[in-house]
């Protein structure tokens, strides 16, 4: 199977001014993300706006990026919401477009109990040959996967890592703790790479990697070669950012400063909404503390 990388970045999705999905600059910022630190991208997730894009243009979309970057990255797709037989067609039409990976979500809204998220994702995973990446974000979807279905799936031979945003340090540490070789533990918040990788996490699914990308990565390596102190001192250094870009609901943010660095990206589309004054007269003197690693 592939290997995604320690550095994960959740992609937004760039739309035009009429609010059409731009292919183009979908895969020059793929790119450009590679450019400034990334292993891999997560196609079509939350960051990327999923709910707001049709199937067609979800899996057009994966093939688009999929074929800009080549091998230089891993492509993961977000193919599952709270729809178990649409998610299964839609990983199909994702391996067929040559994807290297699954972001398996837990669904919103119909709030399954903890069987049924299990079914539900060994059911995607035994219908396509592709690793899969769970996500859990309670924040998002008001369920937590406890540790005990998370190490469950951990089973399964192409369930290969989790993305946790639980926020939940001890359920993280045990899954960690319990999990099978080669099963991974990405944290899914950019202010907790720190201390997850420090009790045995394995990278970061990062939305503040589209523009302080290698400043996460040289972080990261000061923690993988031993060097704690200083790996917390970037941390800290780097914890204004990551927090100021959810002070409103993500993609909000990311999408205003990846345009504000100067790469077109265009506006969220609806419901989502542009941000406002309020936010930007706040955040502009956050991003101005940082260089900018995107390459525009």
């Amino acid at each position: 199977m592939v290997e995604f990388g320690r550095l994960l970045t959740a992609m937004i999705t760039p739309f035009d001014e009429e609010g059409e999905l731009d292919y183009g600059q979908a895969r020059k910022l793929a790119k450009s993300l590679v450019a400034s630190g990334t292993d891999g991208l997560v196609i079509g997730g939350t960051t990327g706006e999923s709910p707001s894009m049709s199937d067609d243009e979800k899996v057009r979309l994966f093939a688009e990026v999929k074929e800009a970057v080549g091998d230089t990255a891993a492509v993961i797709a977000g193919t599952t919401d709270n729809n178990h037989r649409n998610s299964i067609e839609i990983s199909k039409e994702a391996e067929k477009v040559g994807v290297d990976g699954l972001l398996l979500t837990v669904p919103a809204y119909n709030k399954p109990p903890q069987e049924g998220l299990y079914q539900h994702f060994k059911a995607i995973a035994e219908a396509t040959s592709l690793p899969g990446l769970l996500y859990n974000v309670p924040g998002r979807t008001s369920l937590n996967m406890t540790a005990s279905t998370t190490l469950r799936l951990a089973q399964i031979d192409n369930i290969v890592g989790v993305k946790e945003a639980s926020s939940d340090l001890v359920q993280i540490t045990q899954i960690i703790d319990g999990a099978p070789d080669g099963f991974r533990v990405w944290s899914g918040n950019d202010d907790e790479t720190f201390p997850i990788m420090c009790v045995g996490g394995f990278g970061i699914v990062s939305v503040a990697s589209h523009i302080v990308g290698l400043q996460i990565k040289a972080m990261m390596g000061m923690l993988l070669e031993g060097e704690v102190e200083r790996a917390a001192a970037e941390h800290r250094r780097l914890l204004p950012i990551f927090k100021a870009l959810f002070w409103v609901t993500n993609p909000i943010p990311i999408k205003y400063a990846v345009n504000r660095a100067g790469f077109r990206a265009g506006r969220p589309r609806l419901p989502m909404w542009e941000a406002d004054e309020a936010f930007t007269s706040k955040f502009d003197p956050v991003m101005d503390g940082y260089t900018i690693d995107l390459p525009v």
